[in-house]
């Protein structure tokens, strides 16, 4: 994959759409937390010190094409002015007025923010005829929202298609993920540790099957570690099990076998009665889980062995908690995998929200290699799945158009 960087155009003066992903997490108006919008900082700002005629697009939550009070940008421009120290204007009515004239009007510290695309219908049906009228007036198309790669919207994928490929780029943080996530699959550094966790295996089967060829060991946790534990023969209790899916986990364990990947299952548990935050709980020592308890949580055997794993590798990717971490009986599996990776001197790539609100928890994102923004558009890269955001950025097409 080849791409234009932010460097490589001439921005002098030249319109500018930057689809950004500041879908933050919003409670009674007010921003939660405001990562999503300090990580486009450095590309706004690029931009911006090169021409003042920006027009930034994002989505937040899932509108389904109507206006929803709740998820309005609104928060998100006043927090986008405070950190710019400029005046940021949010346009709502885009869909009618040009956005040519809208720029024609721009003064020197403005930036103009279009409300919510999701607002309407025509964003998620990649609608080319509300690309065309996002685009009016526009010289440049630069997406920097890896979070929403993985989805042929119109302001992703029919928007860009609006101007040149020559004046197509990737953003900053864009150009950040590729680059760490293209390590979990290329010349590796070895050991090579994947730690999967999360409820459902459905949800990582493809990017499970993918690193296979790649990895040296495989630790699973999460609901859908139970899976594979009774596909072994195990009892365990009332955990979570996709009865469906055992043919799936079985072709993993094939599979990882022949290619002499390591699978490494936990060996004790933190059980629980009933799925409740204030269930009763106990250590369960031991593979097997008693009837009548389910497994929250990975137990403090699993957690030491993990830890070793971790600590022994030159290159760990983390997908997904070990436990219903959001509750602090079942945490601690989820919080004293990431303070390992944090202590892993390797490089070192957490993806995924559960992950990754994990880190924060446990306060050790900054001595990560490289926590991803991506979630499921990460998963989608590493499973080598073309991105339709990723695709129309590229220099040339397969054809080489």
């Amino acid at each position: 994959m080849d791409f234009n960087t932010l460097p490589q155009l001439d921005l002098a003066n030249r319109s500018v759409f930057l689809r950004l992903d500041l879908n933050v997490p919003l409670l009674d108006g007010v921003i939660q937390d405001d990562t999503r919008i300090r990580a486009a900082l450095p590309t706004i700002q690029y931009i911006l010190e090169r021409t003042n005629k920006l027009v930034i697009a994002s989505h937040l939550g899932r509108p389904k094409g109507k206006v929803v009070a709740s998820m309005s940008l609104e928060p998100v421009g006043q927090r986008l002015s405070e950190l710019l120290q400029r005046e940021v204007l949010l346009v709502q009515d885009y869909a009618e007025e040009p956005i040519d004239s809208l720029i024609a009007q721009l003064g020197k510290n403005q930036v103009i923010l279009l409300e919510n695309v999701r607002f309407h219908a025509e964003e998620t049906e990649g609608n080319e005829v509300f690309a065309q009228n996002l685009m009016k007036g526009i010289h440049i198309y630069v997406n920097d929202a890896f979070g929403a790669l993985h989805r042929a919207h119109s302001s992703i994928y029919e928007a860009a298609q609006q101007v040149p490929r020559e004046s197509r780029a990737i953003g900053f943080l864009i150009e950040k993920e590729i680059a760490a996530l293209t390590q979990l699959t290329v010349n590796v550094r070895r050991p090579y540790t994947l730690i999967m966790g999360g409820s459902k295996v459905e949800d990582k089967l493809a990017v499970i099957l993918h690193l296979l060829e790649h990895c040296n060991r495989l630790l699973i946790g999460g609901a859908m570690a139970y899976t594979f534990l009774e596909i072994q023969g195990y009892p365990i209790g009332n955990s979570f099990v996709e009865r469906d899916k055992r043919a799936l986990c079985q072709s993993i364990l094939d599979i990882a076998q022949a290619r002499k990947v390591e699978i490494c299952l936990p060996i004790d548990h933190v059980c629980g009665q009933s799925l409740d935050a204030n269930t009763p709980h106990q250590v369960v020592e031991g593979i097997a889980i008693p009837a009548g308890w389910m497994g929250l949580d990975i137990g403090p055997k699993t957690i030491r062995l993990f830890e070793s794993y971790i600590m022994n590798s030159s290159t760990v990717f983390w997908n997904g908690p070990m436990g219903v971490f959001e509750w602090p009986p079942f945490a601690k599996g989820s919080l004293k995998v990431a303070e390992a990776v944090a202590r892993c001197n390797g490089f070192t790539v957490v993806g995924g929200g559960d992950s990754v609100s994990a880190v924060n928890q446990a306060q050790v994102a900054a001595r990560i290699s490289h926590v991803s923004t991506g979630g499921g558009a990460s998963l989608a890269f590493l499973e080598g799945t073309p991105l339709p955001g990723l695709r129309v950025l590229e220099k040339r097409t397969e054809h080489g158009g």
